[in-house]
């Protein structure tokens, strides 16, 4: 069942959205050649707490997420999400995807960015504009009366048009007390499927996209997944809010 929040609770969220948003902010400011995603991850913590806010991935707090290891997800080329921090020092040509949820006041915010490392490749450089505008395109069809369906279409119209494809087997989700909740969100489906969007729904929309094939494998780790084939793969997410007048992205970073 899909809950409907209040305009009470949506603005909470807003606040906690808004606050992440802050971190990521910040955190993407620090990326750059020979910095480890450990210590990116110590930042995100770090910042979470100066907040008043508690990670959302970490420990028992994320009891539907598998009680994830670390505050901060780093995913690096092929990985698609779920990287688990480690002393690598990221270096010139890599893409890393940041993912981070934190809780406050009850509710939870989670979104994703893909950025480069130093000079990348125009393909690579290709990739997460083209994940980036797909979030762009599937947020245009939140407005009350489309459906979810409505939204995996364009998404997955737009991606396979520019010659890359959106992973099959992870999705968006529901959002609100618990990090995940109905509905899964596909990248992927067609127009006037799924649930109608309707006033007071909040989830995350979060495209994954592939450069090769769009099979996943486990990664080594237990908690990753990544690319069947090792070809590059970026990652974009927002939180959102339906409202009367369209979408109210909780997430911005402007």
């Amino acid at each position: 069942m899909i809950s409907i929040k209040t305009k009470e609770e949506i603005k909470i969220m807003a606040e906690a959205g808004k606050i992440l948003a802050k971190i990521m902010k910040q955190l993407t400011k620090m990326v750059e050649p020979g910095i480890t995603t450990k210590e990116l991850n110590r930042v995100a913590e770090d910042l979470i707490f100066k907040y008043g806010a508690e990670p959302g991935f970490k420990g028992p707090i994320s009891k539907g997420y598998g009680g994830f290891p670390t505050a901060l997800c780093t995913s690096i080329n092929q990985v698609i999400v779920h990287g688990v921090p480690s002393d690598y020092k990221l270096k010139q040509g890599d893409i890393l995807s940041l993912d981070l949820g934190l809780k406050f006041k009850g509710f939870f915010a989670d979104m994703a960015v893909t950025v480069p490392i130093g000079e990348i490749s125009p393909e690579a450089q290709r990739l997460i504009r083209v994940t980036k505008k797909a979030l762009k395109r599937g947020i245009k069809k939140v407005q009350p009366g489309n459906t979810f369906g409505d939204i995996g279409n364009i998404i997955q119209r737009y991606v396979e048009s520019q010659g890359f494809n959106v992973v099959r087997e992870l999705c968006g989700h529901g959002i609100g007390k618990k990090l995940h909740e109905e509905p899964q969100i596909l990248n992927y489906g067609k127009r006037r499927t799924g649930p109608e969007l309707v006033e007071g729904m909040v989830f995350c929309l979060e495209p994954m996209v592939t450069m090769g094939d769009w099979r996943i494998k486990k990664s080594k780790d237990g908690n990753g997944f990544e690319t069947a084939d090792s070809s590059l793969s970026a990652h974009f997410e927002h939180q959102m809010a339906v409202t009367q007048n369209g979408c109210q992205v909780l997430t911005s970073l402007e």
